[in-house]
């Protein structure tokens, strides 16, 4: 009887291959990713890397940035009813707290790093960027619905609270462990109350009496 080799699932093994640029880049930083060590990390042959992504590993390193957003996106888990618990919670999944996300958000520094000089992938970061602050431009307009703020003040909190978020990611790019997920809650938490604080109740004058 002839043996019928296993199928393999193409979304698993560009998965797989992911993964193995992730911990290339974790240990050796992002220019040292090759076809030969992704081969060496998979025990796939160069070939069958090949036959999903072509010639050259600039396919590879496009796939696995899409892979790092998309894991951050599914991270975001269930949305609460509270607007101010969505936006915390948001904000504290895209914060590395285990060790598989700090890997992984070793890998989007790195890219983040090599984008200053690489425009084609400048480009994809840019567009991530942009999308993350809309993101939390329009779950902080939730959040401060009855406030008196208009949409420069909305706009300029926003790209205030993104910044955060990239600096639990450089943080933790640079620390030896995660991030504990109690400080990044207590943080965001204090920082929301503090904002909100600084705009008038919309049936209240403003301070100014204005």
């Amino acid at each position: 009887m002839k043996l019928v080799p296993k199928r393999v699932d193409p979304d698993i093994r560009r998965e797989q291959i992911a993964d193995a640029v992730i911990d290339e880049i974790v240990e050796r930083g992002l220019r040292s990713v090759t076809l030969a060590r992704i081969a060496e990390r998979t025990g796939l042959a160069i070939g069958s890397i090949r036959h999903y992504f072509g010639d050259t590993v600039r396919e590879v390193m496009r796939f696995t940035f899409g892979v790092l957003v998309q894991r951050a996106v599914r991270r975001a888990g269930a949305m609460f009813d509270d607007p101010i618990a969505r936006i915390i919670d948001v904000i504290a999944f895209t914060a590395p707290t285990s060790e598989q996300e700090r890997k992984e958000n070793i890998a989007m520094v790195e890219y983040r790093v090599m984008a200053r000089t690489d425009p084609e992938l400048a480009a994809d970061i840019t567009a991530t960027s942009l999308a993350g602050v809309e993101v939390i431009r329009s779950l902080l307009r939730d959040a401060l619905a009855d406030r008196a703020i208009d949409e420069e003040a909305l706009h300029r909190e926003a790209f205030l609270l993104f910044a955060l978020v990239e600096g639990f990611s450089f943080s933790s790019a640079l620390f030896a462990t995660p991030l504990c997920e109690t400080d990044v809650h207590a943080a965001l938490t204090a920082t929301l109350h503090r904002l909100r604080g600084a705009y008038p109740p919309l049936d209240k004058p403003s301070i100014t009496g204005r």
